[in-house]
């Protein structure tokens, strides 16, 4: 069965129980303050397969996330908790349910992937696989496919898979986990993956981190979301590149996404759907 409309005012009280967004995010000051010095220093990392139209300062990362997210505006505040406003997320929820909607109604191709497997597999699925339930087609591609990605300690082994419509990065080494993520690399992977096979590249793609950012560089439309230390999509959004970047806390329990989720579907007319 469907599950009932949620109001914007239950969704922002949601989004405070959950710290979702709200005065006190999980990710502190010091931490947002230093991704905005790296991004400002065009650290690969912090640019997520960006690649700004100008230099942006550190000065002025804070004043766009000020402005885009809702963190405290002042430099002076340098420890402590830090602030999403929950407005501001559900302005970008709406806009991401126009996103949808248009691709509904043109029955575009549709690609998923996530740097946080284990927290934003089941958002974007549920976007995704709504979709393609409105007529779209959604892309796996790449499936299986190995490369190395650098990280701080050093290179590692990664190969491209699934959870669900979601593509993600799963270790090669040990258990095989799901791997945390900022890299443009998988999308990059995927995308060549459907124009070797023929495949016209999709009319969107959901996702987050070098998702987002790897995407948009390319000129495909991409909305998902983003937290307040996630630099690249919101300049990426403000510069035209990424079309919509909601700011959130990504690292709750993935239960807590469902609630956004529902709302982005009740907004684009893509629900009632089954459970």
């Amino acid at each position: 069965m469907s599950r009932p409309a949620r109001s914007r005012a239950e969704l922002i009280a949601h989004l405070l129980r959950h710290r979702l967004a709200g005065p006190a995010v999980p990710t502190p000051r010091q931490n947002n303050l230093r991704h905005y010095r790296l991004f400002g220093q065009a650290d690969p990392v912090a640019l997520m397969g960006l690649d700004p139209e100008r230099r942006w300062g550190t000065g002025a990362v804070l004043d766009l996330m000020a402005e885009r997210v809702g963190v405290h505006p002042d430099f002076g505040y340098a420890q402590g908790p830090d602030t999403i406003d929950p407005e501001r997320t559900v302005d970008g929820l709406e806009r991401l349910a126009e996103l949808l909607a248009a691709t509904a109604g043109r029955r575009g191709a549709v690609l998923a992937g996530t740097g946080h497997p284990t927290k934003l597999a089941g958002f974007h699925g549920a976007l995704a696989g709504a979709l393609e339930r409105a007529g779209c087609a959604l892309r796996t591609p790449a499936l299986g496919t190995r490369f190395r990605e650098p990280t701080p300690a050093g290179q590692r082994g990664c190969v491209l898979d699934a959870v669900g419509p979601v593509l993600v990065v799963r270790s090669t080494d040990g258990a095989g986990e799901l791997l945390h993520t900022h890299s443009p690399g998988p999308v990059r992977l995927a995308l060549a993956a459907l124009t070797e096979a023929g495949h016209p590249l999709p009319d969107l793609v959901l996702g987050d981190h070098g998702w987002l950012c790897g995407a948009g560089r390319l000129g495909i439309p991409a909305g998902g979301l983003a937290d307040c230390n996630d630099v690249a999509p919101f300049v990426g959004e403000a510069e035209g590149t990424v079309a919509v970047a909601v700011p959130v806390d990504d690292g709750a329990h993935p239960d807590c996404y469902r609630a956004l989720s529902d709302y982005v579907l009740q907004r684009a007319d893509l629900a009632p759907y089954k459970d």
